[in-house]
């Protein structure tokens, strides 16, 4: 399996590019700390990971998301390599992140106001732009008085609790 999750901070402004038959595409790079301080030094370390999205997920991240901005990213990672132009007998390889969704991590101040992990992912596979809110379901509807068909069984086997002071959570 091959799945990537990576949180940390853009290092630049997102850059949003588009193909000749008119994809989207967006790369920037992501800055995650390292776990642990350099014994040495006691300064953290980061890893700087690119990352490349497409579509509406790259005009989501590009819209929304600017240098600095915390970010949540969910994909697959890639190997790549080139051949260098100037030295044609040298190979460069390349790992990137093939980004499938991205969320907006913390508060309102640090991430454009949407408040903590959200959930307000870029659409996925969904190339219809014409969002709109979900259908109103009715209320149940009530039985009518004297027609209940529902039993609830012996209530008296439940203790009525007056405090939560001694629940452990």
């Amino acid at each position: 399996m091959n799945k990537v999750i990576l949180i940390g901070r853009l290092t630049a402004d997102p850059e949003l590019r588009q193909t000749q038959s008119g994809i989207a595409s967006c790369r920037f790079t992501v800055a995650c700390d390292r776990r642990f301080a350099d014994k040495n030094t006691g300064e953290r370390q980061a890893d700087f990971i690119s990352c490349t999205a497409w579509r509406q997920t790259a005009e989501f991240v590009s819209r929304y998301f600017s240098k600095g901005k915390l970010i949540c990213v969910e994909g697959t990672l890639r190997n790549n390599n080139y051949q260098d132009k100037n030295h044609p007998d040298v190979t460069h390889y390349t790992t990137d992140v093939q980004v499938d969704n991205v969320e907006f991590v913390g508060g309102k101040g640090e991430s454009g106001g949407n408040g903590g992990s959200s959930g307000y992912g870029a659409p996925q596979n969904n190339y219809n732009n014409n969002y709109s809110a979900p259908p109103q379901q009715a209320a149940p509807q009530q039985p009518a008085a004297g027609n209940d068909s529902m039993s609830y069984g012996n209530l008296s086997d439940f203790e009525e609790i007056l405090s939560d002071g001694d629940v452990p959570f």
